[in-house]
């Protein structure tokens, strides 16, 4: 055992090289989700009980990009830059237009509303996919499923996961051949084949994350960083082999890479935003 967590450590060496930690972006927040790395080279991020949607801009300052956000949670911009975000507070899920007007993609599904849209992700051909957990109060909950969704560029929604018992971080790998959602409930990271059509095939746990696996996201090289405790979770994608931990001084919640190259994972951990230079290069679909 001693012998594998050493060649662990000297592996992990080439994705976070010696002597790069967490480092401190901006704190005084109420609790951090979400990051979004935008074409303009900004990063998003949400404070989900102060109801808003936090801008890094480019020379470093942290601004207010939307406030009344629905307690947003996770966010991504589709291929014409325009932000989408999972309001699990407004139970639905929104695009903000280019002049700030707010179009509503997604907030029912056969005519029950959704839960609590948490977290989501697009594929090559501009399909949303998204997970709808419910956490706390259950009473005005419509539907029994805590589901995952597919948005259909025609506006068309299908759920493609129902066996689920706390969707929540999703993520697709850099061929498009995979989808990876976070059973926070179980304490799992399924895969899922996933079709040119967008549908998907029968899943299979890759990893097990005592503690719940959050957000998430991949590396160019199709590598998993999925939030847990401790910090980020580094997974092999073919047989979910733990690489390595990012550690954080928080508990974090979703990461996502940005920066000029790419090689910055940026990391929401409840009161914080962090970040730590990387070796390797985030993928962007």
């Amino acid at each position: 055992m001693l012998l594998f967590l050493f060649i662990c450590a000297a592996d992990f060496t080439t994705i976070q090289p010696a002597g790069e930690a967490a480092v401190l972006v901006a704190d005084g927040f109420a609790f951090t989700e979400g990051p979004a790395w935008s074409p303009e080279g900004e990063l998003f991020f949400s404070d989900i009980p102060r109801n808003r949607i936090m801008r890094l801009t480019a020379e470093g300052k942290v601004t207010v990009y939307r406030e009344n956000s629905g307690a947003a949670n996770g966010l991504a911009f589709d291929r014409k830059g325009r932000l989408l975000a999972c309001e699990g507070g407004a139970r639905r899920l929104t695009r903000t237009e280019k002049d700030g007007s707010i179009t509503v993609l997604a907030s029912m599904y056969k005519g029950k509303r959704l839960n609590s849209p948490n977290d989501l992700v697009l594929d090559r051909a501009g399909r949303i996919y998204f997970t709808d957990p419910r956490y706390g109060r259950r009473d005005d909950m419509e539907m029994k499923i805590e589901g995952v969704y597919r948005i259909d560029p025609d506006g068309s929604i299908t759920r493609i996961i129902d066996d689920l018992k706390k969707p929540n971080g999703i993520a697709i790998s850099p061929d498009g051949k995979t989808l990876y959602v976070a059973d926070n409930g179980a304490d799992l990271v399924q895969a899922y084949p996933l079709r040119e059509d967008g549908s998907i095939g029968p899943g299979r746990v890759l990893a097990r994350l005592t503690g719940g696996p959050d957000g998430m996201t991949v590396d160019r090289a199709g590598r998993l960083y999925v939030t847990g405790p401790a910090g980020v979770w580094v997974f092999e994608p073919r047989r979910g082999r733990l690489l390595g931990i990012i550690e954080t001084p928080q508990h974090p919640a979703n990461c996502c890479f940005g920066g000029r190259d790419r090689k910055t994972l940026f990391v929401t951990a409840r009161k914080a935003l962090y970040k730590v230079k990387l070796a390797v290069e985030g993928f962007a679909p």
